[in-house]
């Protein structure tokens, strides 16, 4: 099992910046990727961004150019810095980690954090 907590939600302005952080504790054999997801009230949830253990990140478009992603392999941490940020921004932020676990025989799970609430005042 792993467990995944969130942090660094708040409010802020707009065009203002906010680093959020996502660790991963537990039990697995490895991290395969971590990434952000959000959800405005009334709307689905949405991709926002990912990384790879080894540091290969994707960006959805809306966030590309303002927002960068980045893991810290030996803390299990991911951290999103949030820049620019934007009224349409404002969303409760989830963190979801896809990891592999076990003994022998292998399995991959996904776990995710309670998320983090974000709210941009224009």
């Amino acid at each position: 099992q792993v467990q995944v907590l969130e942090s660094g939600g708040g409010l802020v302005q707009n065009g203002e910046s906010l680093r959020l952080s996502c660790t991963a504790s537990g039990t697995f054999v490895r991290l395969n990727t971590m990434g952000w997801f959000r959800q405005a009230p009334g709307k689905e949830r949405e991709w926002v961004a990912t990384i790879t253990s080894g540091g290969y990140a994707e960006y959805a478009n809306f966030v590309r150019g303002r927002f960068n992603i980045s893991m810290d392999n030996a803390r299990n941490t991911m951290t999103l810095q949030m820049n620019d940020l934007e009224f349409e921004d404002s969303a409760r932020y989830y963190c979801k980690v896809d990891y592999l676990s076990g003994v022998g025989i292998y399995r991959r799970s996904d776990a995710w954090g309670q998320g983090t609430l974000i709210t941009v005042s224009s």
